[in-house]
């Protein structure tokens, strides 16, 4: 596909509307486009509060007082991923540097819209694989070559009342980790007060981490999906048997609410919802996704990750990308800000920063075998699986619709997007 045809298209791989809410998700705000001569333009889709937290980053990189000043244009999302393709095939108004999610890279990779950092990297030796979480700088080098640095690593995990875990199984975070059979127990106790086990919520990262778990893949060979089997079959039922056994909230009602008004013992939710979290009027904390088994080493966390990028732009200077390297160098040791937002910036320099380790959040990252849990599921097609996830999940979960009905469809349609998808190369 090249990129003429990839502009009458939405780009699928990405985060669906949940996502959104770990990148804003309010209205734009932005400075213009186009770029002087001494300026990086830099697109970004922090719309929302986590925006405030990126400027201000940029704010305190200015004062600095860089050779070129980076100018913040943060954009709506959906129109950033539409505006890319348009510009980059346009060859006018291209940004100096952006922000994408990781699911996006390979895409824009085959369909030849990315610079690669080989060339500028040698002179930046900080910038490299021991300095940043393995999965997020891992995804951004693609046959032997980097496409993208990361800057965050945003996760899936558990928000918990301490107050009702401790009266209901004062045991299950002993290890740091609630697996299902402690879930059921907890909420098979609570259902008897009137208090919610575990909220039903974004079904994206809850059933692909649950998928993993039981060994299940997107694909094997990098396109053709493998989504119709028994490891999908066994996580869609568990998280029907949970909601048939009255363990998860009930359809239509809010998880987010019941949690916050004490309602609710476990929150299935994302790392960025901690600012709201936060608000809560009692104790609580964070901990990994639900799992099958107890032991760390098999865990699995969904994940994605913010990555800078540069498009290709035949104008983009020799100094000007001196300019965005050191930007990016600035950024690997100056992320405290980001991980206010409720992030975990990918850069481990934070490691040795206690007003971070101190930071729930920071539980994914302060040690090698967490780290190792975080899985970005970066299959080039994970967009179509999202909408199909995003359209029929809670219909199987309620009982609305039979295993094998979803998991087919499920297959079904995505392959016939992916074939559609190949028809032009």
């Amino acid at each position: 596909m090249n990129i003429k045809k990839l502009a009458g298209v939405v780009l699928v791989a990405g985060a669906s509307v949940a996502l959104m809410a770990g990148c804003g998700g309010g209205s734009s705000s932005s400075g213009g486009s186009s770029s002087s001569k001494n300026e990086i333009v830099f697109w970004n889709p922090f719309v929302g509060e986590d925006g405030d937290n990126m400027k201000a980053m940029i704010d305190a990189y200015n004062k600095t007082n860089p050779d070129f000043k980076v100018k913040n244009v943060s954009l709506k999302e959906g129109d950033m991923y539409t505006k890319i393709p348009t510009v980059v095939n346009s060859g006018k108004n291209i940004p100096d540097l952006n922000i994408v999610h990781a699911e996006r890279i390979k895409q824009y990779k085959d369909n030849d819209m990315l610079e690669t950092y080989d060339d500028v990297l040698a002179d930046y030796p900080e910038i490299k694989a021991d300095n940043y979480v393995p999965e997020a700088w891992n995804l951004g080098e693609i046959d032997g070559v980097r496409y993208s640095v990361p800057l965050d690593i945003h996760s899936w995990g558990i928000y918990y009342n301490k107050e009702l875990v401790d009266k209901y199984l004062p045991t299950a975070l002993d290890d740091n980790i609630i697996t299902f059979d402690e879930v059921e127990e907890i909420g098979k106790k609570s259902e008897a007060d009137g208090i919610r086990g575990m909220g039903i919520t974004w079904a994206k990262p809850n059933l692909l981490s649950l998928y993993a778990q039981e060994g299940g893949k997107l694909t094997e060979d990098g396109t053709t999906p493998t989504l119709d089997n028994d490891a999908m079959k066994k996580a869609v039922q568990l998280y029907a048997d949970l909601y048939k056994e009255k363990v998860t909230t009930r359809d239509g009602e809010d998880p987010a609410q019941l949690f916050l008004s004490g309602k609710m013992v476990l929150y299935p939710e994302g790392i960025w919802m901690r600012n709201q979290v936060k608000e809560a009027k009692f104790d609580w904390g964070l901990t990994n996704s639900p799992q099958l088994t107890d032991d760390l080493s098999k865990a699995v966390n969904w994940a994605s990750s913010h990555q800078f990028v540069m498009f290709k732009n035949k104008d983009r200077s020799e100094e000007k990308t001196k300019g965005i390297m050191e930007f990016l160098e600035w950024v690997r040791t100056n992320s405290l800000e980001w991980a206010k937002a409720g992030q975990n910036p990918a850069t481990l320099d934070l490691l040795d920063n206690s007003e971070y380790t101190d930071m729930e959040q920071s539980v994914f990252i302060n040690s090698p075998e967490e780290q190792a849990t975080l899985t970005i599921f970066d299959y080039k097609y994970n967009g179509y699986v999202a909408e199909y996830l995003d359209a029929h999940a809670l219909d199987v979960t309620f009982g609305k619709m039979t295993v094998d009905d979803f998991t087919a469809g499920l297959q079904k349609e995505v392959a016939d997007k992916v074939a559609k998808d190949n028809s032009g190369k």
